[in-house]
């Protein structure tokens, strides 16, 4: 301890901790421009303090991804485009996709938003499944008519009951 401790003259010298500052110098947040206020809300929105134990992926709609393609488009100044990219919180990638998606179908390319495979198959696929089972199941109802017709003809026969036709006459 030093002499001006122990005799209670505060010298202003800190044994342990951060060195103080005096009123003149400045702090290297503010040299680099200001502390980065993260906190600072966005567009009016406030951000949630809480961390989600599963974080949601973000999905954008065809009229989102459309406007930010024709916006990206007409950004004709050095650095504008990342700045769009920046603001809306994207990546180069994603707009990268975006375009080509737009170039190739327009509006109807971006609105594939589903995950995983996509379906390879027809659309009308179903409709001749659905067919062929209503073709199956009339040909057993058919082949079922037919037998009970046969076995009408046959007992008919034996016992010497004349049929009718079509035309309404006894056959025989």
């Amino acid at each position: 301890m030093t002499s001006d401790h122990i005799s209670g003259k505060d010298t202003g010298v800190v044994a342990f901790g951060a060195p103080e500052r005096s009123g003149g110098e400045r702090s290297e947040s503010e040299r680099s421009g200001g502390a980065p206020n993260a906190a600072a809300p966005r567009r009016g929105v406030v951000p949630e303090p809480e961390v989600p134990a599963m974080p949601q992926r973000r999905r954008f709609s065809a009229d989102y991804k459309a406007g930010i393609v024709e916006e990206a488009d007409r950004c004709r100044e050095e650095g504008a485009v990342g700045a769009l990219l920046r603001r809306e919180g994207l990546y180069s990638s994603q707009l990268t996709m975006w375009r080509r998606q737009y170039r190739s179908g327009a509006h109807t390319a971006l609105k594939d938003d589903k995950r995983g495979r996509k379906q390879t198959r027809n659309p009308l696929e179903d409709e001749v499944s659905r067919l062929q089972r209503e073709n199956a199941r009339l040909a057993r109802r058919l082949e079922q008519a037919e037998t009970i017709i046969e076995i009408q003809k046959k007992v008919s026969s034996m016992l010497g009951i004349p049929l009718m036709d079509d035309a309404g006459e006894g056959s025989g």
